[in-house]
């Protein structure tokens, strides 16, 4: 149909005409917007890119002022530091499948066994003196007792065998630590980005992070609470730790001498010239009464009673000399405990010269350029062991370790002997006490174990650590990230127990401790937690309840 009125042509004719018009003036708007005008904004100080210049995914190596594209590395469990006890954790790890990197704040491997070059081990035994000793570390106290693990190349060559095809990166930094967020309110370890000693940042993804330094290198980087120290048992307002012991060596010592002299003498005689003490082919302890006579040259240091090994060929090594309020965490109070021992050393040397038969020609040794730091902070973990725990005997479900030893405080400023606070016979470690409280995928490992300050006297030698961090080790491999530790259940936990007997021979159960404690009351026990209750002193006076007719 033709349309014949000529208004209704004009009023097309007038849509069509506004039409084209409107597309003109949009189409120049347009383009305007779209021209480039460099005088018109200020020249920006960091290049944004093109939506087509950046990548899809990162490349490796690329660096950029706004994203943050180091090189990434992917493992299953990353240990922080190389102390002995952890890395019992990563070969265990490494050996039941899983991908293990170690990385070390410090810029020498091997902590205090290679750099502070404590090289006394002390044993874990029962009150019927049958070795506690497990897992792979009882291969190292076997070569210690019977002589042939006793130098410093024999401990390198022990600890490299260790670590064996597990990468290692020392000195390195941590700058930043990703942390997560989790649905049920934990909190979880994503990544760490850390500096190598090239100064190259790198970072590092895992499915579980490992505390394995001795100033907590990358939990004290957390939301973890610590827990009281032994400041609070001496009454003290400032932070203290145990006292670092500087190691010393000497040579040319005459063991043979020393051992037949000492032991020729009659006990009063050796109790009149040494204060008694103890001397054999290979050991010689205690001693005290001979250490009493030297006077330090300051406040810092002290001589206590020996702990000296025979590490042949007129070598000995000994553990004696004590450097009060060492902070582990600052470089300087490391550097000054160093200088102080050392120097500490070189004036011991005459009186033992002088006081110990067969040492008239001894010499100073290679001395250590690190102290052997016992203790630093203590963190909340999901269990925290007690002294009411040790002297009990108690045994967990979860028992990753079979622990013993005394309740050793080494000497503070406060009190400088140190103090032992009961001797139990044998406890359980439970996995829950190498857990990070509120923390999804932190394990601590060695000295870093979830302990009172009390009861790290005896949790934290090396024996019942190592045997912990073993276990754990195989724990993990064994799940292979299907399953998180915290997960595991009773009857899940037999079984992998059950694993660890028939595999590696560790005993975790069927274990029985004497239990010390029995019969006390409920505020009997609250004292000897907190320390109120010295249990050595206290079971000799105590009076036992009357019993209800």
């Amino acid at each position: 149909m033709r349309l014949r009125n000529p208004r209704a042509l004009l009023v097309i004719a007038l849509a069509v005409l506004f039409i084209a018009l409107s597309v003109f003036s949009f189409s120049k708007i347009w383009l305007k917007q779209g021209k480039v005008e460099p005088l018109a904004v200020s020249t920006p100080t960091t290049h944004t890119p093109n939506v087509s210049d950046v990548p899809t995914t990162p490349i490796v190596g690329t660096k950029n002022n706004n994203v943050n594209t180091y090189p990434t590395e992917q493992v299953d469990v990353v240990i922080i530091g190389s102390e002995l006890e952890g890395l019992y954790l990563a070969r265990a790890a490494a050996d039941e499948g899983l991908k293990v990197k170690i990385l070390d704040p410090h810029k020498d491997f091997g902590g205090q066994i290679l750099q502070s070059q404590m090289l006394f081990l002390d044993e874990t035994r029962d009150d019927q003196g049958h070795l506690l000793v497990q897992g792979r570390v009882k291969e190292l106290f076997d070569g210690f007792r019977n002589a042939k693990i006793r130098k410093l190349p024999e401990f390198a060559t022990y600890m490299n065998k260790l670590v064996k095809d597990i990468p290692i990166e020392s000195g390195i930094v941590i700058n930043e630590v990703e942390q997560i967020s989790t649905p049920d309110n934990m909190h979880k370890i994503g990544s760490i980005v850390y500096s190598n000693e090239q100064n190259e940042k790198k970072k590092i993804t895992a499915t579980y992070w490992v505390e394995n330094s001795d100033y907590a290198a990358l939990i004290s980087r957390l939301d973890a609470k610590r827990l009281p120290g032994l400041e609070k048992f001496y009454g003290q307002k400032d932070i203290e730790y145990m006292s670092a012991g500087m190691m010393m060596k000497f040579k040319n010592v005459d063991w043979k001498k020393f051992n037949t002299a000492f032991n020729l003498l009659k006990p009063e005689e050796k109790s009149k010239q040494f204060g008694g003490g103890y001397v054999s082919d290979s050991f010689a302890i205690g001693l005290s009464g001979m250490t009493k006579a030297y006077h330090p040259s300051n406040d810092r240091v002290f001589l206590r009673g020996l702990n000296a090994v025979n590490q042949r060929d007129g070598d000995v090594l000994i553990n004696a000399l004590l450097v009060y309020t060492v902070d582990p965490a600052k470089p300087e109070s490391i550097q000054e405990a160093v200088a102080l021992g050392n120097k500490e050393t070189a004036l011991i040397l005459p009186h033992f010269r002088k006081t110990l038969p067969g040492w008239e020609h001894a010499e100073l040794g290679e001395l250590p350029t690190y102290p052997y730091v016992r203790e630093y902070n203590h963190y909340e973990m999901d269990y925290v062991l007690k002294p009411s725990d040790l002297l009990s005997g108690t045994m967990f479900w979860d028992n990753v370790s079979i622990g013993g030893y005394p309740l050793d405080l080494q000497g503070t400023s406060a009190n400088k002997w140190g103090i032992e606070m009961g001797r139990p016979d044998k406890y359980g470690m439970p996995l829950r006490s190498f857990l990070l409280k509120n923390y999804d995928n932190v394990i601590a490992a060695g000295k870093n174990v979830g302990s009172s300050a009390i009861a790290y006297g005896s949790t934290r030698i090396q024996p019942n650590t190592s045997l912990a961090a073993e276990s754990i080790g195989v724990i993990l491999g064994q799940l292979h990230g299907k399953q998180k530790l915290r997960e595991i259940t009773p009857e899940e936990m037999a079984k992998l127990q059950q694993y660890l007997s028939l595999h590696y021979q560790i005993k975790l159960t069927g274990v029985t401790g004497t239990n010390k404690i029995s019969g006390w009351n409920e505020e009997e026990i609250r004292k000897l937690d907190t320390g109120e209750i010295t249990y050595p002193s206290y079971i000799q006076t105590r009076k036992k309840p009357v019993p209800k007719k």
